[in-house]
């Protein structure tokens, strides 16, 4: 973990020296949720495993936000979460295209041995557990519903 977190704190001092405000203060607002994060573990370093998982928590909120600042009508608000999740997305891993998703849920209905609609959920637990956050589940739920739907 000590690499991300230098990773960070590197990427911190770069864009303070560049001045990229948004930069600047999304990777401080990370920094502070990490510092909490080994805080609450009893001050043990964080895993990558734990890092990765703050970092789709923190991906969700701006993705909530921003659907909360569309209604609302708050360009100002909407801009900077926009910007936000931009940032955040650069330490996740990058996202699945649709086609290898239906590769794994093809490789998980063989696996789990799915004949219908029935066992989604063994399917869904199955190619989530392949995914490991690099697509989420709201796009894995229909495509696997309409591969045990035929």
């Amino acid at each position: 973990m000590g690499k991300v977190k230098d990773r960070i704190t590197e990427e911190l001092k770069n864009a303070m020296k560049a001045r990229e405000e948004a930069k600047v203060s999304t990777l401080r607002m990370i920094k502070t949720e990490i510092l909490k994060l080994e805080a609450n573990e009893g001050g043990k370093e964080v895993d990558d495993a734990a890092f990765l998982q703050l970092l789709k928590s923190m991906k969700k909120q701006r993705e909530d936000s921003i659907e909360e600042f569309k209604k609302a009508g708050r360009n100002d608000l909407l801009t900077k979460e926009q910007k936000e999740l931009e940032i955040l997305n650069t330490y996740l891993p990058s996202q699945l295209s649709d086609a290898e998703i239906e590769a794994l849920v093809d490789a998980a209905i063989a696996e789990v041995g799915a004949r219908d609609v029935k066992a989604m959920g063994q399917v869904m637990k199955a190619v989530m557990a392949k995914i490991e956050g690099r697509a989420d589940g709201k796009r894995v739920n229909p495509i696997v519903k309409a591969k045990l739907s035929k």
